[in-house]
């Protein structure tokens, strides 16, 4: 189960979202963009997007490790900077994250880590983001996704800071289908990939806890868009669903009862680029 695109389809979304990218900051007047650079697959198709549409000379990238950000994921997102030629800086949120947990220390006593925590990182990384906007008069792209953003699986004034969001009409199994096909036509041209192997490969993961990964908190993508795809596009009931796809009224159900509660979340959030009629 997932939403399937044909190769014709991809091709359409990357040039719309180009063509979108550049019109929206150009006609804002911003001729430089930047974004956060996780190591992760969002970050990733937003950068490559980013470039194609300003040039690579009009991209940064900001790369804020923390505690738990593995090795792996830093060298993935330098090794795709490197492939997209644009500048990259690493700042460490460490000693920010570090200060704190260190004020709230006597508040939080005796409670355990959780939600509040990972977001404080994310809430970090989005004031570094939106300073460097400010600084340098930098259009910040965000990279949540469709998927993510129905069902709240984001941080308000972290990673929703930003001035457009250039992903967040792609179910995250359409963004997989897209990755995949960039790096086909790129084999084409030059016979090596433009987003390294690992970062379609390895299980995506926010990594703001221990061995965290993003099927901690939702369903496994490819079930989670296939319901989600006719709820938001044809309006198709959360049993209807179920019925037509051979799945658990119970699993539809919270589906859907999530993304009417995050509601909230998404009015908070930078424009979308659209690339469907119906969402």
């Amino acid at each position: 189960m997932s939403v399937q695109r044909s190769l014709q389809e991809l091709d359409a979304i990357e040039e719309t979202l180009v063509r979108g990218i550049r019109d929206f900051m150009s006609q804002r007047g911003f001729a430089r963009c930047h974004l956060g650079l996780s190591g992760g697959l969002d970050s990733a198709l937003v950068a490559y997007l980013a470039v194609r549409a300003v040039g690579k000379e009009n991209v940064d990238c900001l790369i804020l490790p923390s505690r738990f950000t593995s090795q792996s994921s830093l060298d993935d997102a330098m090794e795709l900077a490197t492939h997209l030629g644009c500048r990259y800086e690493i700042l460490s949120i460490e000693p920010m994250f570090a200060s704190f947990l260190e004020t709230l220390v006597t508040m939080f006593e005796g409670r355990p880590f959780d939600t509040t925590e990972e977001n404080l990182q994310a809430r970090i990384r989005g004031t570094l983001l939106m300073a460097f906007s400010n600084k340098f008069r930098s259009m910040l792209l965000t990279t949540g996704n469709k998927s993510e953003i129905s069902m709240g699986y984001c941080t308000l004034y972290g990673d929703t800071c930003g001035g457009l969001a250039p992903i967040g009409d792609l179910f995250k199994t359409e963004i997989f289908a897209l990755c995949r096909r960039i790096n086909e036509k790129q084999r084409l041209q030059s016979g090596g990939n433009i987003i390294p192997e690992s970062i379609l490969t390895k299980p995506p993961s926010a990594e703001l806890r221990p061995n965290q990964t993003d099927q901690d908190y939702l369903p496994p993508y490819d079930v989670l868009d296939a319901v989600l795809q006719p709820y938001l596009s044809e309006n198709r009931s959360a049993n209807e669903i179920a019925e037509a796809l051979g799945l658990d009224n119970v699993l539809t159900d919270r589906i859907v009862q999530t993304v009417i509660a995050m509601e909230f979340k998404r009015r908070q959030m930078p424009p979308v680029l659209k690339i469907t009629a119906n969402s």
